[in-house]
């Protein structure tokens, strides 16, 4: 399959315009391709290739792209013509909190943003009003958003952070020049799985709250260990700071009340995005009422400021209401789609990657995996580091775009199946898999 040509121009051709040639950096790639068309499980570029696609906006798209009826229903908040004032209550945005505080056992209030970003911003903000305290814990290998407090430590080398080590914290390691010094002073890393870390920082500094994807999602699929996320739960009441759940990639895709009604552990706040509106954006902070409250807090000086003209824009709001009728709705049965795709896919993984005659592990929750070239699960992003053969990963996913399937060609990316995936794109898929794997 001959990807690029079109694409490539397109690129040059914005980069007079854009620096880099795209409004989202993290969407560059080589091969960089522009994608024109989607409809459900399947993605087409501009040279005219189809591809079944496993990238899914970062995982945004969980019912597929343009399902038909989130569409619907924003075409009609179109047709009604509804407006955005910048004045007043609208009826969409709390019929699409009650829905939401109805899918989410934890959740008692939400507010809502447009992206995942602005939503851990604010979660942080509820968090140091709430406990008078400035410092927060991020995980080596989360991805929180692009501010100050969280663009840090995803994917970072070795050489940058230092070996494993616990107790103890890693390098503030930025992603972004103009992040000030004394602002990075008050946020500690430390790995996935890691308790003991922990309490070590909490008991060092005056932490506000920990901030966490309840499985790390952004360098693949690593779950937490037994007891982890129980153990976070008693240190967070016992040491006085919150826990907060960063659901944006986890949220809805694992389980209508969010991954936290899997494990069974209750955050004090949670954030959400992506698959909440089926890749419209939209982010929700959601939690505890007297948290919540701090957005309304009668003393000026406790209150914790929350704005945007676009928060629950119609559009997008209609588009969330919708996509969260269809995840609840016993007709579609969609977790139960997902997940039996999901284990059909892993398991011709596991029947297939022997051939290539190197250590691998599927990782897998739910519609979300990752393949490792590595002989065990990982524990935190320091195993992944260590063992797994980033080399390889990007090799294979490359040679997967030219079989025709789509996952974003960067080592330990997750991937992310659809509702609108059929058995038939995993039979086909695990036949481009195997034809990949032999032209390694």
């Amino acid at each position: 399959m001959q990807v690029n040509e079109k694409s490539t121009a397109i690129l040059r051709e914005n980069s007079k315009w854009i620096p880099g040639g795209v409004v989202s950096l993290n969407r560059k790639s080589d091969p960089n391709i522009c994608f024109v068309k989607g409809s459900g499980s399947k993605v087409v570029d501009i040279d005219g290739n189809s591809f079944i696609d496993y990238q899914a906006g970062f995982a945004a798209s969980f019912l597929g792209h343009n399902d038909p009826d989130v569409n619907a229903a924003v075409l009609q908040t179109l047709q009604e013509e509804q407006v955005l004032m910048g004045a007043g209550p609208t009826l969409l945005e709390g019929e699409f909190a009650k829905l939401f505080c109805e899918s989410v056992p934890n959740a008692e209030s939400i507010q809502i943003t447009t992206t995942g970003s602005e939503a851990t911003y604010h979660a942080i903000r509820i968090a140091r009003a709430v406990t008078s305290r400035d410092h927060i814990i991020v995980m080596q290998g989360g991805y929180n958003g692009w501010h100050n407090d969280v663009a840090c430590n995803v994917i970072s080398q070795k050489a940058d952070i230092g070996a494993y080590t616990s107790p103890g914290e890693y390098p503030f390691d930025s992603l972004s020049a103009g992040v000030p010094k004394n602002h990075s002073d008050l946020v500690h890393v430390v790995n996935f799985n890691d308790l003991e870390s922990v309490r070590y920082v909490v008991e060092k500094y005056e932490v506000a709250c920990i901030l966490l994807e309840p499985i790390l999602q952004n360098v693949g699929i690593v779950k937490p260990e037994p007891g982890y996320l129980e153990g976070l739960r008693a240190l967070a009441d016992e040491l006085g700071f919150l826990l907060i759940f960063d659901e944006v990639k986890t949220g809805f895709r694992h389980a209508l009340g969010g991954y936290q009604s899997l494990c069974g552990v209750q955050p004090d706040l949670s954030t959400f995005g992506k698959a909440v509106a089926n890749g419209y954006p939209l982010g929700v902070i959601a939690g505890k009422k007297k948290y919540m409250d701090y957005f309304v807090d009668p003393d000026r000086k406790k209150r914790v400021m929350i704005a945007g003209t676009f928060n629950a824009f119609p559009l997008t709001t209609a588009a969330a209401i919708a996509t969260l009728k269809k995840l609840s709705s016993p007709e579609h049965q969609v977790y139960t789609h997902v997940e039996r795709l999901g284990a059909l896919l892993e398991a011709g993984y596991n029947e297939i990657f022997p051939k290539l005659g190197v250590p691998f592990y599927v990782a897998r929750q739910g519609s979300a995996f990752c393949t490792y070239f590595m002989d065990h699960a990982p524990v935190n992003f320091h195993d992944i580091l260590d063992n797994h053969d980033f080399d390889l990963d990007l090799r294979y996913r490359k040679q997967l775009i030219k079989e025709g399937i789509f996952n974003f060609p960067a080592a330990i990316k997750q991937g992310s199946i659809s509702f609108a995936h059929t058995e038939e794109d995993i039979h086909k898929t695990l036949e481009a898999t195997v034809n990949a794997i032999n032209k390694l």
